[in-house]
């Protein structure tokens, strides 16, 4: 193909802004400035509020579906009491459990972005000073007068996780885990399939199924 003429049909090519093919060398300093921008929307908007936090027990940010969202809350209808999010990210699930009827629903995150978002989408929905959301460390909580806990975090912090809410929440408390499991805990109900299931566990038959098998290893 001589130079000026165009491609064939259908055929998109990469151009600068005078209207000029981009040569390998462009292309790769596209490439490269993408990857700069993308490291900097992480720097920037994921990575505060995980520098204090060990790397095993750093959650990175992963949006619940709008069917994921659903199906917690499903797993929720009916019951009263103070509801959190460990790890709300954008405050989605918070936002849907106020209007659920679950308060007060509080959501607890680290990242101040994801925060401000929180915020908006609280003050965009008429909810704002209605619904909580704090910069505090979800390892850090005091869990004891929580009886609706959801969590949507990666499977590596389960186990540390699960320790935690065993050592602090009532026995009346229920917990619904979305996209993975607790791997020790049996569940008292489950909803979805694939990518959109989730979990409930109520804190009772977990503490009576963990005293069983402490009982039954001692024999």
């Amino acid at each position: 193909m001589e130079p000026g003429e165009p491609g064939e049909p259908g055929e998109a090519a990469w151009r600068g802004p005078g209207g000029g093919p981009l040569g390998g060398r462009s292309l790769l300093e596209l490439a490269v400035a993408t990857g700069v921008a993308a490291w900097a929307t992480w720097a920037v908007l994921l990575m505060p509020g995980f520098r204090r936090v060990p790397l095993r027990l750093q959650v990175p940010y992963q949006p619940s579906g709008p069917q994921q969202a659903a199906n917690a809350l499903a797993l929720l209808r009916g019951r009263s009491g103070k509801t959190v999010d460990l790890g709300s990210g954008d405050g989605r699930l918070v936002l849907e459990a106020y209007k659920q009827g679950l308060r007060p629903a509080v959501g607890y995150e680290l990242n101040p972005w994801l925060l401000c978002l929180s915020h908006y989408w609280a003050w965009k929905a008429g909810y704002h000073g209605k619904v909580s959301f704090l910069k505090k460390d979800l390892w850090k909580v005091n869990l004891s007068d929580c009886h609706n806990v959801i969590v949507f975090l990666a499977p590596s912090v389960k186990p540390p996780l699960a320790t935690k809410l065993l050592a602090e929440l009532p026995d009346e408390a229920r917990v619904v885990a979305g996209r993975f499991p607790f791997p020790s805990w049996t569940p008292t109900s489950t909803l979805g399939q694939g990518l959109e299931q989730v979990w409930a566990y109520d804190m009772k038959e977990v503490r009576r199924a963990a005293q069983s098998s402490a009982e039954g290893s001692r024999v």
